[in-house]
């Protein structure tokens, strides 16, 4: 087995801050020679790097709840793998992880440094599922829709529960779990076909497709006595046409802006006026909150899987290089569900379940 010294790791960095939509040219693929660990590190051999909207808004090289991107650094993304070196003695070589990491074939992570930031690894249990599905429903887009549904959204059975952007990972986990609790769901997507498809695949009780329909006047056809829960991953427009339309006591669960990511800036909600008529509360979710509660949570959602009360969905392109026009690609809609990106060829890599 070659020294941590000797590893070649193939890397995504960052050529450029995006302007408005992410390019391909924002984006270069390089290789570079891995350092020797340090004490407190490991190396993680990835198999799946994840794809997510957040990956637009941790390119800034503004720091927020991440610290900002850099210029020649790999992107930052969640991704699962295996460790091959370890210097830290709660890690083991051939531990399956994931967590946030960079877009790189091989990662040195740093497990000090990032707990003091909140973040660490979670190992995989395989038998939940394969590790695939712990960037996806059981990771961290699956983590943001429970805590985010359950913790701040409190759907209570009869509510109608309004999910954008619901043909996602998170959007589409929003409403499985929100049908578990005995809700009416809604969801918005980009085109009739996705509008079907989560009706008629997902089990959404209605969709609209808000390229032809705007919010305000879909949700008063389809939600006649209000919204009660709004799990917002879009932002701008969207958002202004849910707070015409919320019922008394609703709450307003504020997870993205995908509307607004390639913006440039943010607008702030014209009509939030209505949230003080309808008695409504709007709250954040910040998954990582949640980081000592995912192993509890994941274990209940691998068994809705099991029980066939769930479905993931999943997109995979296969090969790093593949990083940069697979991330253009979730930006303009290509796909439903899921997206990953596979790297490293193997068991882990081939999805099979331990």
């Amino acid at each position: 087995m070659p020294t941590a010294a000797t590893v070649t790791s193939t890397q995504v960095v960052v050529a450029a801050f995006p302007v408005g939509m992410v390019k391909q040219s924002d984006m270069t693929v390089l290789h570079a020679t891995l350092p020797p660990l340090a004490e407190g590190q490991v190396m993680i051999e990835t198999s799946y790097l994840s794809l997510d909207p957040a990956i637009r808004y941790w390119l800034n090289p503004a720091d927020t709840y991440v610290p900002g991107a850099k210029l020649g650094e790999p992107v930052r993304c969640f991704a699962a793998g295996r460790i091959s070196h370890s210097v830290h003695p709660e890690y083991q070589v051939g531990d399956v992880v994931s967590g946030l990491m960079n877009s790189q074939s091989h990662v040195i992570y740093d497990i000090p440094a990032n707990a003091k930031i909140g973040m660490g690894l979670s190992r995989c249990d395989l038998s939940l599922g394969p590790l695939s599905q712990h960037l996806g429903v059981l990771g961290m887009p699956g983590m943001t829709a429970y805590f985010g549904l359950l913790e701040r959204g409190k759907p209570v059975a009869g509510n109608t529960v309004f999910v954008s952007a619901a043909s996602g990972t998170v959007g589409t986990t929003v409403g499985q779990i929100a049908k578990l609790k005995g809700c009416r769901v809604i969801g918005s997507a980009g085109g009739a076909a996705k509008c079907r498809w989560l009706v008629e695949e997902m089990g959404f009780d209605g969709a609209f497709d808000y390229k032809s329909e705007s919010a305000a006047v879909a949700l008063k056809r389809l939600c006649p006595q209000g919204v009660d829960v709004y799990f917002d991953n879009v932002g701008g427009d969207m958002l202004d046409g849910v707070l015409l339309n919320l019922a008394r006591g609703a709450r307003v669960v504020l997870c993205g802006a995908l509307s607004q990511y390639n913006e440039g800036g943010y607008a702030g909600p014209r009509n939030y006026m209505k949230l003080i008529m309808a008695r409504a509360t709007m709250s954040g979710i910040i998954v990582f909150d949640f980081f000592p509660q995912w192993p509890a949570a994941t274990t209940e959602i691998a068994g809705w899987i099991k029980a066939g009360h769930m479905r993931p969905t999943e997109h995979i392109e296969v090969g790093i290089e593949k990083f940069p026009q697979a991330l253009v690609a979730l930006f303009a809609g290509a796909h439903t569900g899921k997206q990953l990106v596979q790297v490293n060829s193997g068991p882990y890599a081939a999805g099979a379940v331990a």
